[in-house]
């Protein structure tokens, strides 16, 4: 069955693109007609069901590109995780994708889970058994002996074991592999932040792997040597990307370089409690990490939204609060809109079917009160949200009416 849902103003494309009184067709989860509301409605049947928000926005919907479903973003989501039985953990797994889908955010990239449970949510949301936003999943995460996340399963060492943890990945049908190419702050007793888990050989290892398998490679990675180590094998993302050293910060400009010609996205994964981590660590401080983050969108390396929902404070309702930090380093709202959406889709390889609002995409989409292309604030105010044109949200119950009346 065909439905149309309409709203004011309809963001159309890149750049702020905006159409007035816009709308769309849904037919079987995917778009089949995409503009002014007249055209669109001419092309279907009066009887065809139809929503029309008199206020709001109808944009593509969110995409957070850093996720981890496994942690439950408490003091303590490690301890929790370790202590959760799979059947405990999956259920959990479970109610935060739905969390996440009611804040606007139709795909996620989870990077990393324990014992393929993403994998599992994933074909479950697919099916339609659940209600979840799309996940590219990277299942267990490789990580050296005892490194960082090692309680996720992944440590390897050698060649040898990290060719087959690779093959294991895929085998299991994850959408992409995962390396935590150096430490992390939320493993107890790992290796600092800065210090680099992997060779420059390992790390080629893991991309020409990945590759055979036709998956891509994301790469946590706080400390320099393991970014530079991650960008000259080809990873197509650097997760955090801090730039950290034994003793400060050392920025590479030929990374940094090397970025742009690569095409390797920086996912900093802004946490939503990122005003509170700057008090934290002292605004001088993070205003510096801040400006690095400015400067490398500045020299042309494209950046990924995320919010690293799952650890401490980044809970999994705050995708908003993240994209404000792109706010905060300069961009304008249109700007961050492209970002969570068409320029996502972009880095992530799935811009063929997903981030923009156009005939032959599947129906990911929200519509919100008030103009998020003025207002980053009024991407809180969620009306609807469709999912592969799967309803989800406080006006389900109004906007798909049997009768095909307009509201």
């Amino acid at each position: 069955m065909h439905t149309v849902i309409s709203a004011e103003r309809m963001v159309s494309g890149p750049g702020g693109r905006e159409v007035l009184d816009g709308a769309v067709c849904v037919r079987q989860g995917v778009i089949v007609a995409a503009g002014p509301r007249a055209e669109v409605e001419a092309l279907v049947e009066p009887a065809v069901p139809r929503v029309h928000f008199p206020e709001g926005t109808l944009l593509p919907g969110l995409i957070d590109a850093h996720v981890h479903l496994a942690l439950d973003a408490g003091p303590d989501p490690v301890e929790t995780l370790r202590a959760s039985s799979d059947a405990d953990l999956y259920g959990g797994m479970a109610v935060r994708s739905a969390q996440l889908l009611a804040t606007g955010v139709t795909t996620v990239r989870d990077l990393g889970d324990r014992g393929g449970l993403a994998v599992r949510l994933r074909d479950e949301i697919t099916a339609g058994r659940l209600p979840g936003p799309r996940i590219l999943t990277a299942g267990t995460p490789l990580t050296a002996p005892g490194g960082h996340c090692w309680f996720l399963g992944g440590e390897v060492e050698g060649e040898g074991a990290i060719r087959a943890a690779v093959r294991r990945n895929a085998a299991s049908g994850v959408d992409l592999i995962k390396v935590m190419a150096t430490g992390g702050g939320i493993t107890k007793g790992g290796p600092p932040v800065w210090q680099a888990q992997f060779t420059p050989r390992e790390m080629r290892v893991i991309v020409e792997e990945a590759r055979r398998a036709g998956l891509p490679v994301a790469a946590h990675a706080h400390g320099t040597e393991g970014i530079a180590a991650a960008v000259a094998a080809g990873v197509d993302s650097v997760e955090h990307c801090t730039w950290m050293a034994r003793d400060g910060f050392d920025v590479r400009k030929d990374v940094v370089a090397a970025m742009v010609d690569h095409g390797t996205a920086v996912c900093p994964a802004a946490s939503p409690d990122w005003r509170g981590f700057a008090e934290r660590v002292g605004l001088e401080r993070a205003e510096e990490m801040f400006g690095r983050i400015r400067w490398m969108t500045e020299n042309g390396v494209p950046l990924l939204p995320g919010t690293d929902a799952g650890v401490p404070r980044a809970v999994f309702d705050g995708f908003v609060s993240s994209l404000e930090f792109f706010e905060h380093i300069g961009m304008t709202p249109a700007e961050i809109i492209d970002l969570a959406t068409a320029g996502a889709a972009e880095a992530l390889g799935i811009a063929h079917d997903t981030g923009r609002l156009a005939p032959g995409h599947r129906a990911d989409l929200l519509v919100v009160d008030g103009n998020p292309l003025t207002d980053l604030s009024a991407l809180r105010s969620v009306r609807l949200v469709l999912a592969r044109g799967r309803p989800f949200g406080p006006e389900i119950a109004l906007s798909l009416p049997a009768d095909g009346q307009d509201r």
